[in-house]
């Protein structure tokens, strides 16, 4: 029979961990109202950023082979940009990521390329400091995502990409759907290849307006291709840190009913230790008066 003394002392910790539980849920659903509202202001930019882009790039009077950053050629070098959170206890988010980093890696590994890795947060570089070639790591940097940081990172992108150190280059990050669902998301995005259409977006494309503009497109490209990389990155950042915030507060949820549910359990508990003790007392006396009367 368990011991009175110890179960409480099981309930009362419980009940202080559940506190913390719904403090730090209560913190995570503030940072999200704040960086979400970011979010949601910086997706219109680069879909518009990308429309530009996609017309320059399209337009048919550039040679793709003759701009760096939209150069194709033999791939043998490949650099990944994982984007992770600083922090845990945010469910299984860190671990998708990282998972699907696994997965790239594994995949390009296997068709005999060389990969290299840029991590951006802790967890990520945490993990694949040795078990993977990490070219560099920016930790500390999810908490506020900032433009300056993504610059930072972009450029080095560019840098190995231009220097011939990288032959193709992807980012990986969490895209956010809504605070249930958020996904790891893979994207190329060195050499930039706008040509791809999606499903649906041949019409979105055709009913773009056309561009005029100065100076040239030849003149233009090469000083407007870094600064969408650069917003590339950027967004990357946003949707993790969004992601990372709508997940914790679901895994803190989560966890504070767990607590709730462990609490009722064992004051259940004991209630019946304490009622089976009182029961075995109350037969003692009995016993013990039944014995005196006989005797």
């Amino acid at each position: 029979m368990p011991n009175l003394r110890d179960i409480r002392k099981k309930i009362d910790a419980i009940k202080k961990i559940g506190q913390i539980t719904r403090a730090m849920n209560m913190v995570a659903s503030a940072k999200l109202r704040s960086i979400q509202g970011r979010l949601e202001g910086f997706r219109p930019y680069r879909e518009k950023f990308e429309e530009v882009i996609f017309d320059l790039v399209g337009s048919g009077s550039i040679n793709p082979q003759k701009v760096p950053l939209l150069q194709q050629r033999e791939v043998r070098k490949v650099g990944i940009v994982l984007v992770t959170a600083d922090r845990g206890l945010c469910g299984a988010f860190n671990s998708n990521l990282i998972k699907e980093a696994e997965k790239k890696i594994k995949t390009l590994e296997g068709e005999g390329k060389e990969v290299e890795l840029i991590c951006v947060g802790r967890k990520g570089f945490q993990y694949f400091a040795k078990r993977a070639r990490v070219r560099e790591a920016y930790t500390d940097v999810m908490g506020k995502v900032l433009m300056q940081d993504a610059r930072k990172i972009a450029r080095s992108a560019m840098r190995a990409f231009l220097s011939g150190e990288w032959d193709e280059a992807y980012i990986i990050y969490g895209y956010f759907i809504n605070l249930i669902k958020q996904i790891p998301k893979v994207e190329k995005f060195l050499p930039l290849s706008l040509q791809k259409e999606e499903e649906g977006e041949e019409e979105k494309r055709a009913k773009v307006l056309s561009y005029i503009y100065e100076p040239e497109e030849e003149e233009l490209l090469p000083q407007i291709l870094p600064l969408y990389i650069n917003t590339l990155v950027f967004a990357a950042m946003l949707e993790t840190a969004v992601s990372e915030q709508a997940a914790r507060m679901t895994a803190m949820d989560n966890a504070n009913r767990a607590c709730s549910d462990m609490v009722h359990d064992l004051t259940l508990l004991f209630n019946k230790t304490r009622q089976a003790a009182i029961t075995k007392e109350l037969m003692d006396i009995v016993g013990g008066a039944e014995a005196i009367k006989q005797g």
